[in-house]
């Protein structure tokens, strides 16, 4: 959107430039020529937009590509990999920001490499507030930003708008939803796994994916669900989150997971359920495939922040 202001454009969006380049128009007379301009040959002139709304031109550009405004600021440089965790031994907060540190690191180099790179798919994995859709939107971001095409979808946000196709009152069809989703250059498909895995969803999923994949497009993929070996629970729990040790064979008792904390004491967390019961084995089994599976192990920053009355935004 233009300047009301704007001394050059008065509002408009455009300015004047003279071009002595075909394709251009000449002005009938010198009179008409724009103010300051000099008499004489009649000028060739083009319209173009002002300079005033070069700074609407990436939000444009964020819009089209559907990223949600709460993100739109999401970038490299104000993503935090040196945080404060309150009460925690200074070894552990060093584990916490060197796997954001390394999980940065990895996505630039991923948008640094667009399009050459060899991976045509990444997974940003880890619990809750760890910073994942950050780093997905910021290379989102700079590689619209180059002129890419790009899609933000959240996952439950896809399923729906695609069901919804399906009403006869609907304006919109599968077809008119998936196209966009399967030809942009570059798709973030946030919070996977937040749908239980009907038949339909593995299916729809599914199509998604393997079109993507054997397109040779690129998808960037977000999951707060974790695979069973990077269940390391003591990396970002806290001892008061845990219960008291299993010393019996009962349903409660095979549903958690006994863990060792650093000071021996053997301790027993909840069974949660893994990133293939969220999405179904097979498209488990595609992502190992097609994707470089990058693990964030830190607790909720944005928890963290409020409970000590710090904000950010």
């Amino acid at each position: 959107m233009a300047r009301a202001d704007c001394p050059i454009c008065q509002g408009s969006g455009w300015k004047v430039v003279e071009r002595c380049a075909e394709g251009a128009q000449a002005l009938a007379a010198a009179e008409a020529a724009r103010a300051g301009a000099a008499a004489g040959e009649p000028k060739m002139v083009w319209a173009v937009p002002c300079d005033c709304t070069a700074g609407n031109k990436a939000e444009r550009v964020l819009a089209k590509a559907r990223v949600p405004e709460r993100y739109r600021h999401c970038d490299f440089e104000n993503f935090e990999t040196d945080n404060e965790y309150g009460e925690v031994s200074p070894p552990r907060v060093k584990g916490w920001n060197q796997s954001l540190t390394q999980a940065k690191i990895a996505v630039q180099g991923f948008v640094r490499e667009f399009p050459l790179s060899t991976e045509h798919g990444f997974l940003l994995m880890g619990p809750c507030g760890v910073g994942k859709t950050h780093l997905a939107v910021a290379a989102l971001k700079e590689i619209v930003g180059r002129g890419h095409s790009g899609l933000f979808y959240e996952y439950q946000r896809l399923l729906k708008e695609i069901q919804d196709s399906y009403n006869a009152a609907s304006q919109s069809t599968e077809m008119g939803v998936l196209e966009p989703v399967l030809k942009a250059e570059i798709l973030v498909l946030d919070d996977v796994g937040s749908s239980k895995p009907s038949p339909w969803v593995v299916e729809t999923v599914g199509h998604i994916l393997n079109s993507r994949y054997n397109d040779k497009r690129f998808t960037l993929i977000t999951t707060n669900y974790v695979d069973p070996e990077f269940k390391k629970l003591t990396d970002y729990a806290s001892p008061k989150d845990f219960s008291t040790p299993v010393r019996d064979s009962s349903a409660d008792a095979r549903s958690t997971h006994v863990v060792k904390l650093p000071s021996g004491e053997m301790i027993a967390v909840k069974q949660e359920e893994t990133f293939e019961d969220r999405v179904g084995r097979r498209i488990r089994s595609r992502l190992y495939e097609m994707c470089r599976t990058v693990e964030m192990s830190a607790p909720d920053y944005r928890k963290e922040i409020r409970d000590a009355g710090r904000f950010r935004a």
